[in-house]
């Protein structure tokens, strides 16, 4: 096992493997995307109605809580290293937002890994470094080795919840203009600004799901929250995009003012859908100076091979019958 481990060759194989395992669960994936739609549209229902319950209940007893209950062995590491005031950031919970995670346990959750993983990554580095082979690198190489995984590890979570973040944000605003305009065709229908946005909440699953769980909650939130601005407000603040944040402001401004919803919808539907056509004029614009390295790396060398190898041939014929 040691001698599997500390061979180059059979790291680079595996490592291989690993990315081809990766594509092809990759590709696989986004063929089933809408099959976890409905849990997480029930759960979304749930999480209403159990909202509901305990709205009931808190007024009922003047003295119940809506906060989510987070036990478990996180909890009571967080709580005793007192981690969210260590690694305290201001941001964090309105990211966890914008990432789809909500509630007290994911923020636990965050916390205990961006304290844990510096001292992952530095075991597994300084159990590979120093004792499975050390590629004959000098001390102090190596311990500055263990320093960078520590680093890497520390923003790990980061790392990942930005990503997240943006893939999110990416497949809601990508299947937002045609949930506007379902909007403005129930609206316009007679249905009340409620019952639309749960029928587009429904519709729009097969195109993004995460859009349709932030319609779902939209829902949620604009029928026990005193103020419907509150509603589109916190709506704006979960997806960070300028585009949403617009529309919110225009609804927020047609139930104050009384303005027809339907025509600020079919400006914000056109408004969206420029947005989305000009994100993509400016990925194909960016594509010819992205494919450079990869057509510099593994296009021009083939094509050499191709048109000098029949030369060469040639060439070697020629002095070979001429000698």
């Amino acid at each position: 096992m040691i001698q599997f481990l500390t061979n180059p060759q059979n790291l680079l194989s595996l490592g291989v493997a690993v990315a081809v395992f990766a594509t092809v669960f990759t590709l696989l994936s986004s063929m089933g995307g809408g099959a976890g739609l409905d849990k997480r549209m029930k759960a979304v229902a749930a999480r209403r109605e159990e909202l509901k319950r305990r709205s009931r209940q808190a007024m009922a007893t003047q003295g119940g809580t809506l906060r989510q209950s987070d036990e478990g062995f996180k909890k009571r590491v967080v709580d005793r290293l007192n981690l969210t005031k260590l690694l305290e950031d201001p941001k964090v919970a309105e990211k966890m937002t914008q990432a789809g995670y909500r509630g007290p346990r994911p923020l636990t959750t965050f916390y205990f890994f961006r304290f844990s993983m510096p001292f992952i990554f530095m075991a597994v580095v300084t159990f590979y470094l120093f004792v499975f082979n050390d590629f004959g690198l000098p001390v102090m190489t190596r311990v500055t080795a263990v320093m960078a995984a520590a680093v890497v590890g520390f923003y790990a979570p980061n790392l990942y919840l930005s990503n997240r973040i943006s893939k999110r944000r990416t497949s809601i605003m990508q299947a937002f203009p045609d949930a506007l305009d379902l909007l403005l065709i129930c609206v316009e229908a007679g249905m009340s600004i409620e019952a639309a946005v749960q029928k587009v909440s429904q519709e729009i699953g097969a195109s993004s799901i995460d859009l349709a769980e932030e319609l779902t909650l939209l829902s949620a939130e604009l029928s026990y929250l005193p103020d419907r601005r509150l509603a589109y407000e916190g709506l704006a603040k979960r997806t960070n995009h300028p585009g949403i944040r617009s529309v919110a402001t225009a609804m927020t401004q047609a139930e104050t003012y009384g303005t027809p919803l339907g025509t600020a919808l079919r400006t914000m539907a056109k408004e969206n859908r420029d947005l989305r056509l000009s994100a993509a004029e400016k990925k194909a614009a960016a594509l010819p100076a992205k494919l450079t390295v990869p057509m510099i790396l593994f296009f021009l060398p083939v094509l050499f091979i191709v048109i000098l190898t029949p030369a060469i041939i040639n060439i070697q014929d020629t002095m070979a019958k001429g000698g």
